[in-house]
């Protein structure tokens, strides 16, 4: 029988989560190697709009969960958590941490964000408090259309990145690190951090 978990905790460990998700943001930024494809997407949009990259993600998402209406996805806590909490984190972050401008401390800097970020997605997602705007746009193409999970999902990630670059964003050996490595990064953190599920 599955320990229950109080919902405080898994609000801690929701907020907490997308704490350390923008903080692994941050981290990437700040290595200047390249970026996950989102956030060459932000990182294009930030320069274009000459706004923070935190009020970029939160605009981006906030267009996101407007593209839920039609394929009838519904928010919850950690969907609208997730847009607040990640945008004030990273900016904060990024206020903090200078450039790095020497290669080895450059990559070391985001492998470091990179294994952060993967630790957090499974930290918030494993809270069970409503999808991120993305997975959620990801799921609702799913289950609209029918196609494969990987398919979808590699189909948005494909095109933020291809927008991203087009707009001057930062796409480099970074960004091929990030598509090779979050998955099973992911992988590897969720069975540790998922809360127990209802029976």
């Amino acid at each position: 029988m599955p320990v229950s978990v109080r919902p405080t905790a898994r609000l801690a460990q929701l907020f907490g989560g997308l704490a350390l998700y923008g903080t692994s943001m941050a981290l990437m930024v700040r290595a200047e190697v390249g970026l996950s494809p989102w956030d060459v997407l932000h990182d294009g949009l930030t320069q274009r709009l000459g706004w923070s990259f935190g009020a970029v993600t939160a605009l981006t998402s906030v267009v996101v969960l407007a593209l839920w209406i039609p394929l009838r996805q519904r928010p919850g806590i950690g969907t609208v958590a997730n847009v607040v909490v990640i945008a004030v984190s990273v900016d904060l972050v990024l206020g903090l941490l200078p450039p790095l401008h020497w290669l080895p401390g450059q990559v070391a800097l985001f492998v470091a964000g990179l294994v952060l970020n993967g630790f957090a997605t499974a930290v918030y997602v494993g809270a069970r408090l409503g999808p991120g705007p993305r997975d959620g746009l990801m799921t609702g193409l799913h289950a609209r259309t029918g196609w494969s999970v990987r398919l979808v999902r590699t189909g948005i990630e494909v095109g933020v990145l291809v927008v991203g670059w087009a707009l001057g964003g930062s796409a480099g050996f970074g960004t091929v690190l990030y598509a090779v490595g979050i998955g099973w990064i992911t992988q590897l953190f969720l069975p540790l951090v998922t809360v127990p599920g209802r029976r």
